[in-house]
């Protein structure tokens, strides 16, 4: 059977897998022996990500990785979860910022916050970013980061459809560089992760009947 080639997103991803395995394993067990060959495979994960991201001191990493271990459940290591919203106003527009951090566009996103649903945080981050106060009409995509290739941190990002009720664009200074309101034929550049995105937000913004995308299961994927 001929292979795809090897991407380094195939190499991110094995190494967050081996990594939340050795966490996850170092959370639970009271063995010496077993955390010994927990900390060996973090070794190993901490390699292969070096070598995916062509940068030095795996040590580094393990030291990383290791500050986050915790304890039985706490310790549990699972995908961060992120929320974007797809706000269009009457004109068809995409509501996009310009981060300030890597100075690639995209829609208003951001990390979970405790103690709020996930479509309470949609509309506080697009609040607190972009000064635009929003409903939220539904759920359009459920994304995995590293899968997708826009990450390197293990998440999933949860994206709605949301429309404007109020508000005017003021851009937060430390989370936006720039934003606006911008047509399918006029996004600005670079904007990322419009290939996997873009025709389905612009297709919900204008009413169109659009399923939840979601990356369908490999087979078996927990019995290799």
């Amino acid at each position: 059977m001929e292979r795809s080639p090897l991407s380094e997103a195939d190499l991110v991803r094995w190494a967050e897998s081996l990594a939340g395995i050795a966490r996850t394993g170092l959370a639970f067990t009271e063995s010496l022996y077993e955390r010994e060959r927990y900390e060996e495979i973090l070794a190993v994960a901490a390699d292969i990500r070096a070598h995916a991201e062509d940068h030095p001191d795996p040590v580094e990493k393990v030291a990383e990785w290791m500050r986050t271990v915790g304890e039985g459940v706490a310790g549990y290591v699972t995908p961060k979860i992120a929320v974007g919203a797809a706000v269009g106003n009457d004109d068809g527009e995409l509501l996009l910022i310009k981060r300030p951090d890597s100075g690639f566009w995209l829609f208003p996103t951001g990390w979970a916050d405790v103690g709020y649903s996930a479509a309470e945080i949609v509309v506080k981050e697009v609040r607190e970013e972009t000064g635009i106060d929003v409903e939220v009409v539904r759920l359009i995509a459920v994304l995995d980061g590293i899968r997708q290739g826009f990450t390197r941190v293990p998440l999933y990002s949860l994206l709605f459809q949301c429309r404007p009720v109020g508000g005017k664009l003021d851009g937060h200074p430390l989370e936006t560089a720039d934003l606006g309101w911008f047509g399918q034929d006029r996004l600005p550049s670079p904007l990322a992760g419009f290939g996997f995105w873009g025709d389905r937000v612009f297709t919900a913004l204008a009413g169109g009947d659009v399923d939840v995308y979601f990356e369908p299961p490999r087979p078996e994927p927990w019995a290799r």
